[in-house]
């Protein structure tokens, strides 16, 4: 295996990072909507959204590590690079608990 440009490891360790970092924030906001008074919104939807955020969290940290090592193995081998599999479940993801908290945000004013 070929050592990879030192730049290409270290853009690959960062984007790892902040799907960390990503993993965390999904979690923080999944436990403060899961916190917030009952007047808010209604206990069960409090709880699905929560739920939602915090499964996301749980799968960016999951799946954050195995696809920094596909990267780097393809790097260090000279291959195309994994596609970003998972870049559409994060973004609708996060979309749909958004749209759902501003439809309920909406409805309780």
């Amino acid at each position: 295996m070929k050592e990879p440009d030192p730049r290409f490891t270290l853009a690959n360790e960062r984007t790892f990072l902040t799907w960390i970092s990503t993993a965390l924030a999904l979690s923080a906001g999944g436990v403060a909507i899961a916190a917030i008074p009952d007047t808010v919104f209604v206990p069960w939807v409090r709880t699905v959204l929560g739920v939602m955020l915090v499964s996301l969290a749980a799968l960016a940290a999951g799946l954050a590590y195995p696809r920094w090592r596909n990267i780097q193995r393809a790097l260090r081998q000279e291959t195309p690079l994994p596609p970003p599999a998972l870049a559409a479940v994060f973004g609708y993801g996060v979309a749909a608990v958004a749209v759902v908290a501003l439809v309920l945000i909406i409805l309780a004013a």
